[in-house]
């Protein structure tokens, strides 16, 4: 299970290795097998599913590199399951949410981008 300090721990560390733009410290929250959903990837790479770090790392980069001014606001974080959504608003003021399911390691095994 996952407790409110957890939760809001990583929620904190997830936004601020975003706001830093850190590549290396925002896939330490990942684990290899990652797979991600969402609407934006679909848009970049014709496909919403990315799976595995490295393809993550791609993606990514591309979209880092496209967005120099990119910087996430922490709104709220919600606990679930071995799960956490958190609750954020973008520089361009786009509300998002991600929901994040964790494996026994610790680390995200899977998670789902939704935006306003």
């Amino acid at each position: 299970m996952i407790d409110a300090t957890r939760a809001v721990t990583f929620a904190e560390e997830w936004i601020e290795s975003w706001n830093d733009h850190d590549l290396d410290r925002i896939l330490t929250h990942y684990a290899p097998g990652i797979v991600l959903l969402s609407p934006i990837a679909q848009r970049r790479v014709g496909n919403g599913r990315v799976e595995g770090v490295d393809a993550l790392r791609s993606y990514w980069q591309e979209a880092l590199g496209s967005e120099p001014n990119l910087e996430f606001k922490l709104i709220e974080t919600m606990i679930g399951h071995s799960s956490l959504t958190i609750i954020y608003c973008n520089h361009r003021n786009r509300k998002a949410a991600e929901t994040f399911e964790f494996g026994a390691d610790g680390k995200v095994i899977r998670s789902i981008a939704c935006y306003l």
